[in-house]
């Protein structure tokens, strides 16, 4: 069994901003995957389902980001697991916004909701990061974050939550490389062969016209037909 833990601040307000990307993960996941219907528990939201031959509980925690551990650890206590089968879906601004990556165990790299879990579950736990990009300047990052992604993100967002939800069951099985996999299915297709490879094109029968055809009169009978 699996936790999958998608972090941000509950309520319309924050439900659009950069900071709620785990969220909108474990949002695609449920829908997709016909899970059950969210309700409240372990001060959160939960929704219970299975990906492949996994029971997975997905979870939201509602006590803002900063205490998000609270809600992790009661669920994680309640379900007699281990911190090892936790996997939390949360933004990473050190990567490029549409990039995705695993990291397992680690430090929290000051971001407020991984610094919570690490206190309550011990920092032994997966993490989907997900790139949401760099303002520029660290001051900046509290309000870059706490904003809404903007119109132009919205292709690549679409893509990296539909990869998402498309891997979830071999990232409920362990399976990272095939889990990223589909992700960049979705956020870099393959291109269309643009190539002649296969069948040749057909040659084109040359057309004649009367006049191609090759002229066997003597030079006196050109002469001739000239002047008639």
């Amino acid at each position: 069994m699996k936790l999958f833990v998608g972090l941000g601040n509950p309520g319309a307000k924050y439900a659009q901003n950069r900071h709620n990307i785990g969220f909108m993960a474990l949002d695609h996941i449920a829908s997709d995957h016909n899970f059950t219907p969210w309700r409240s528990k372990f001060q959160g939201q939960i929704t219970e389902g299975r990906l492949g031959q996994d029971k997975v509980v997905l979870l939201k925690p509602a006590t803002f980001m900063n205490l998000s551990g609270q809600s992790v650890g009661e669920a994680m206590r309640f379900y007699k697991l281990d911190s090892t089968d936790v996997v939390v879906f949360h933004d990473e601004i050190d990567l490029a916004p549409a990039k995705v990556r695993l990291k397992s165990g680690g430090g929290h790299a000051g971001h407020n909701g991984l610094r919570s879990i690490h206190q309550h579950i011990s920092p032994h736990y997966d993490r989907v990061r997900l790139g949401v990009g760099h303002p520029g300047h660290k001051d900046r990052v509290p309000g870059y974050v706490l904003s809404d992604f903007a119109k132009a993100d919205q292709n690549w967002l679409d893509d990296v939550l539909r990869g998402i939800s498309d891997g979830a069951a071999y990232l409920a099985d362990d399976e990272g490389p095939k889990f990223l996999n589909a992700v960049a299915l979705r956020v870099t297709p393959p291109r269309r062969s643009t190539g002649t490879k296969g069948k040749a094109p057909a040659k084109e029968t040359p057309r004649h016209s009367e006049s191609d055809a090759e002229d066997t009169r003597t030079a006196l009978q050109k002469l001739a037909d000239r002047f008639r």
